[in-house]
């Protein structure tokens, strides 16, 4: 990483003047999409992964994360893209704080998007990139986190992802069968309506036509991931929007398929860096404070 210096910074967007502490914005959520605004001091989240694409716009302060094996820095303007199941944690890389803003996609939107090539996801190798026009796509949606996404604005966006991340992935990928596909897609819709409670690996059969490891190998080249975590994932994603609606953690560990609070806690953790209750807390701080704009 370079120096930082002030022409670095100029023309980017700058924090409201109620960025006072730590804390986390949500927008209204989209079949798929998970958008969000933090805004932290030090480090923010510990080590963890989870299985959607995590892309971002650092907006102010440096973004310090580990991933791969490195320590990175990403400064205001740049993008950050993180694969799938991939461990990183991350936080203020220095005392001047860190704000950034961050989409989630979960990646059978991408896959469908790239569906004429039947390629598995594509890998960008580098997590902190200078794309002007990515991030433009990505600010559009990550602009007014009050407001709900329009079903053509989102296959637009999935699809200028889609052919930025293949470009920045540089890669030639094997192509997978029509077959494979439409059984990985028929295993996500049934893990999804069942997410909260055990699924056996006799339905996913009886309902793909695959034996359980024939399944588990396309899923994971199609989604960097296995069911079990597709399906712990979509319960973890059910407990934290109760968690922001304001329900009690054990009661949330039981509607979403959790033995008990302390099993939702650690699994929560593993996935998302920090606890159920850090979370609600940042929640709260962030939805007690103007929302920034980005000019």
């Amino acid at each position: 990483m370079g120096d930082l210096e002030p022409q670095a910074f100029r023309g980017l967007e700058r924090s409201c003047e109620s960025w006072t502490g730590d804390g986390i914005v949500t927008a209204p959520s989209f079949p798929g999409i998970e958008r969000m605004e933090a805004r932290f001091y030090g480090d923010a989240f510990d080590l963890h992964r989870h299985d959607t694409y995590a892309i971002g716009v650092t907006l102010q302060g440096v973004q310090s994360f580990h991933y791969r094996g490195a320590l990175r820095h990403s400064l205001p303007g740049n993008l950050i893209v993180l694969h799938p199941d991939e461990l990183h944690d991350g936080g203020a890389g220095t005392e001047d704080g860190l704000r950034y803003r961050i989409l989630y996609l979960e990646p059978s939107l991408l896959l469908r998007a790239l569906e004429d090539e039947h390629v598995p996801l594509p890998f960008v190798g580098q997590p902190v990139l200078t794309d002007e026009g990515l991030k433009a796509s990505l600010l559009s949606v990550l602009g007014p986190l009050d407001q709900g996404l329009d079903d053509l604005a989102v296959d637009d966006l999935v699809s200028r992802i889609a052919q930025g991340l293949a470009a920045h992935a540089g890669q030639r990928l094997k192509p997978l069968g029509s077959l494979a596909w439409r059984q990985v897609h028929l295993a996500c819709d049934y893990l999804e309506a069942h997410a909260t409670r055990s699924v056996r690996s006799q339905e996913l059969e009886k309902i793909t036509g695959l034996d359980r490891y024939a399944l588990s190998r396309h899923f994971r080249a199609l989604l960097a991931t296995s069911p079990h975590r597709f399906l712990l994932m979509r319960r973890l994603q059910h407990a934290r929007s109760m968690i922001e609606a304001g329900e009690p953690l054990a009661e949330i560990a039981v509607a979403t398929g959790f033995a008990d609070q302390s099993h939702l806690n650690r699994h929560f953790k593993k996935a998302f860096g920090l606890t159920p209750g850090r979370w609600a807390g940042l929640v709260t701080a962030g939805a007690g404070a103007a929302a920034p704009k980005l000019l």
